[in-house]
């Protein structure tokens, strides 16, 4: 067997099961909100800056609009986002953040330090975890361009 093709000697798998498993972590925390993991990045894009066009949300999660589409359409009838029909050009959805969810950012706002402490008390320290950031752009950056 060639050394290369070893699981073991695998980045993918090593970003495959890390990303599976912080999403995984996450689920503790998002149940009570009854949200998703990709609801809750959905939001986090929209409590920076409410009122986007579908288009910008879809571009700032590195996601296509009909991915986005359906998983708004949920929130939608959630009652967590409203869309409506863009003032310049009808045929844009402009998303906008409901009452409800605008309170579940006050909700959310400890599920990064709860994940934080719990990597960290599993012997991660949070120096390490900053580093990685920019290292994973880095890589996402790559990735995007190749």
């Amino acid at each position: 067997m060639y050394n290369q093709l070893k699981l073991d000697n695998q980045l993918c798998f090593r970003l495959y099961t890390a990303a599976r498993l912080v999403t995984q972590a996450y689920y503790h925390y998002f149940k009570p909100l009854e949200i998703t993991y990709s609801q809750y990045l959905v939001l986090l894009v929209l409590w920076e800056k409410d009122f986007m066009p579908v288009n910008d949300i879809a571009k700032r999660l590195i996601l296509e609009t009909n991915t986005i589409t359906p998983l708004l359409q949920r929130m939608e009838r959630q009652g967590l986002i409203c869309r409506n029909i863009g003032k310049t050009d009808s045929r844009q959805r402009i998303v906008c953040l409901t009452d409800k969810g605008k309170k579940l950012e006050e909700k959310a706002k400890l599920i990064p330090d709860c994940l934080s402490s719990k990597l960290c008390q599993n012997g991660l320290q949070t120096q390490e975890l900053t580093q990685m950031i920019p290292l994973l752009d880095k890589m996402i950056d790559g990735l995007q361009k190749a």
